[in-house]
């Protein structure tokens, strides 16, 4: 693996809600005890059902979120103990692409200036070169230079997230949190935009961050997955390695529905059944046991480690049969 350039040790993310206004609050773990670390010119995948913490986790790794718990470091930096000058610069070299295309740009605003606020507001350059950069970027996501002075509205979905994109790379940062970039796009504009980013990390030599529910659009980004199960990481590993052989059930599951994979990972015991728990109220033991087939008492009352199997490969599991089965 290449050198980290984002790491989290132990990080752990607390809400409090309640579900009206006469209902006593509870708290909501969105995160558990995560360690993870993203190396330089590297794509990670995060993935896992709706819930279970990816984009929390995303956020925590910019600081738009503190931790609750643990702490995350930037190319040696402990981002939880920085001088406000010294986060302003790192700033620059984080960014975010959000999941609504829609909901992320300014619709009053002109696409151009949208772009340019990063290089502005960080003094990157003055106004002049802003706006040839911004010409250059939108050339690089696969629009016309000259519509930087469209409002939002002009464009479609898949323009406007190019828009996010290249507003992303305008200060030229080392580290991206897409957050499911495509998501909200249409089937046949989905591999557009993953194709782009795929060029755009390698031309920038970008670290990234890739956050989906998909993990067919993961497999062509991404060199390593990280699977999430209501607030903890419960595999990670190569792309080849999980795809080849998911150690984990949850990973199964996940895998069983993806359709590009080998028909002997889709047999009954892997698919999912029943609902995601309630995160205010989550099992004891293993969070994955409830939907488990392979579940025995002891996964109610232990906390599955997440524990190296093989160079490079991290499961949280209790049943050390089934994992070597399928490592």
């Amino acid at each position: 693996m290449t050198a980290p350039l984002v790491w989290a040790e132990n990080v752990s993310r607390s809400f409090t809600s309640r579900s009206g206004w006469l209902a006593r609050r509870a708290e909501v773990q969105a995160v558990r005890e995560v360690d993870i670390t993203v190396g330089r010119g590297e794509a990670l995948g995060v993935v896992g059902e709706s819930g279970c913490g990816k984009s929390t986790l995303g956020r925590m790794l910019l600081h738009l979120l503190p931790p609750t718990r643990g702490r995350v470091f930037f190319d040696g930096h402990a981002l939880h103990d920085l001088t406000p000058a010294t986060h302003r610069r790192l700033r620059a070299r984080m960014q975010m692409i959000f999941q609504d295309p829609y909901g992320s740009l300014d619709p009053r605003r002109r696409a151009g200036e949208q772009i340019a606020d990063g290089i502005i507001i960080h003094g990157l350059a003055d106004r002049t070169e802003a706006r040839a950069r911004v010409a250059d970027l939108l050339q690089r996501v696969g629009l016309d230079p000259g519509h930087g002075d469209r409002l939002p509205h002009e464009f479609s979905g898949g323009q406007r997230q190019r828009i996010a994109i290249a507003r992303a790379l305008a200060t030229k940062p080392d580290f991206i949190v897409a957050d499911e970039p495509v998501s909200a796009l249409d089937v046949s504009v989905q591999a557009q935009i993953v194709t782009l980013m795929a060029e755009l990390r390698s031309s920038f030599g970008l670290a990234l961050l890739f956050i989906s529910h998909d993990l067919h659009v993961v497999r062509h980004l991404c060199e390593r997955i990280a699977v999430m199960h209501l607030g903890r990481v419960v595999e990670e590993g190569a792309v080849s390695e999980i795809f080849r052989a998911p150690a984990h059930p949850y990973t199964r599951a996940l895998t069983a529905a993806t359709p590009s994979i080998h028909a002997r990972m889709r047999s009954r015991n892997a698919m999912l059944s029943g609902e995601l728990p309630n995160p205010a109220a989550p099992p004891s033991g293993c969070v994955f046991r409830t939907r488990c087939p392979h579940a025995i008492a002891s996964c109610a009352e232990s906390v599955p480690a997440l524990r190296q199997i093989a160079p490079g490969r991290r499961v949280a599991c209790l049943r050390d049969d089934i994992v070597a089965q399928h490592a």
